[in-house]
């Protein structure tokens, strides 16, 4: 199991077409992706251009092939980053009891 989470603080105005992107990203990753158990998608209380994303895949493989897609490539690299001041990316392994 991996754990991606991923910090967006996005340029002025652009949010609301952030969150769009997001919203079809969760829907084509969670229609196309058996190895993604979660991918979430929050918006900031406080500060609504702050976005955080909760990723978690079977295995690094898994993680590999995400990034991998048309629609990641589309979305993420061509449509949200351009939009961002700030991009983050933190990667963890959940630890076993």
């Amino acid at each position: 199991m991996v754990v991606l989470t991923a910090r967006y603080q996005c340029k002025p105005g652009m949010a609301d077409q952030v969150e769009a992107a997001l919203i079809e990203m969760m829907q084509l990753v969670k229609d196309h992706e058996p190895g993604c158990v979660h991918y979430l998608a929050n918006r900031g209380q406080e500060d609504g251009d702050a976005f955080l994303l909760f990723e978690q895949y079977q295995d690094e493989s898994a993680l590999a092939q995400h990034s991998q897609t048309q629609y990641f490539k589309r979305l993420v690299l061509g449509t949200i980053v351009p939009m961002l001041e700030k991009r983050e990316r933190t990667l963890y392994v959940p630890i076993q009891p």
